[in-house]
């Protein structure tokens, strides 16, 4: 049998990006019960692809009770549906087996990770008191995309001088605008950039300087993407609500890597039951954004855990 139900976890803060604020979470959770065990994962249905919480429930309830993770791989398009129903497939089979889902995926023992902490769009004055906040964490994501992005670096450089910066533009730059901002960026000491254009206008990226890397989130979704992003990203974010769930995300990073591209592994704002399985993807990529449950203001009961800096692998009773 599988089941889906609607939760909501509240955020320990307003969070805002370039399209918008929130101040919940809203999750799916899909359980799959067979044999007297149950399998369980998370999703994330994101506005932005086209997703809702009705459609999303919609596609996993209309799928055959005892499918299986291969057949799932085309039942389902990469997206939020498939993310969930896989990764509560993964989490059965390992109950089933009374293995560890890396094990079963032949993946070496996970260890924990640096993780990045974001830091919401905001006014300068407030960027930098967080930034100062959150100074000891190793590194930090800020949130921009609008047309006055320098001040609010500076001021999260200046609140926490010690920290690498990511910055995450969410689609809200143009290549001039990047251009611009590109020696700022190198001068604040900059890793990297997501996504600063639109995904359907990065065609722009082509040919432009890159001094700081760039890494596609947007618009990098599954193996299919990388065909078009050659000549304009440097990087991939895999998200598992983009790919469809482990089962894809696995094997995204493995060709990314073979075709040049440094990996990095973010996450949508979810419980620990949604990172879970991204902690196996991100063993050994270059960058690691994992910090959904640092949002929140509630957990799932076993939840993951985190320390000043970075993220521990799930404890068999979260998932996995």
């Amino acid at each position: 049998m599988i089941s889906v139900t609607a939760d909501v976890f509240r955020l320990a803060e307003v969070f805002t990006i370039s399209r918008g604020s929130r101040t919940e979470a809203k999750v799916l959770t899909v359980r799959i019960e067979r044999n007297g065990l149950t399998g369980w994962g998370e999703c994330v249905p994101y506005a932005r692809y086209g997703e809702s919480l009705e459609t999303v429930t919609a596609q996993i309830e209309a799928l055959p009770a005892a499918i299986t993770r291969a057949e799932l791989q085309d039942a389902l398009p990469p997206g939020a549906a498939r993310n969930a129903v896989d990764c509560a497939l993964w989490d059965l089979e390992a109950k089933a087996a009374g293995k560890r889902v890396w094990q079963l995926a032949g993946l070496a023992a996970p260890g924990p990770l640096t993780t990045a902490y974001t830091l919401s769009l905001d006014t300068p004055e407030r960027m930098r008191a967080a930034a100062a906040k959150n100074a000891a964490r190793p590194l930090l994501k800020i949130k921009l995309g609008t047309p006055d992005d320098m001040p609010r670096l500076e001021a999260v450089r200046a609140g926490a001088p010690g920290s690498t910066i990511i910055v995450d533009a969410n689609e809200g730059w143009s290549a001039e605008v990047y251009a611009d901002l590109a020696p700022h960026l190198v001068r604040l000491g900059v890793a990297l950039v997501e996504q600063p254009l639109p995904a359907a206008a990065d065609e722009a990226l082509i040919g432009l300087t890159r001094p700081v890397p760039v890494c596609a989130d947007e618009s990098c979704h599954d193996r299919a993407s990388l065909a078009h992003l050659k000549g304009k990203y440097d990087m991939v974010n895999i998200k598992l609500d983009k790919t469809g769930g482990l089962t894809e995300a696995l094997a995204l990073r493995d060709l990314a890597r073979a075709e040049g591209y440094r990996v990095m592994v973010g996450c949508m704002v979810g419980s620990s039951l949604a990172m879970a399985p991204a902690v196996l993807v991100a063993q050994g990529a270059e960058v690691v954004d994992l910090d959904g449950p640092l949002l929140l203001a509630e957990d799932r009961d076993t939840p993951l855990c985190y320390d000043a800096g970075r993220v521990f692998p799930p404890e068999p009773g979260l998932w996995g």
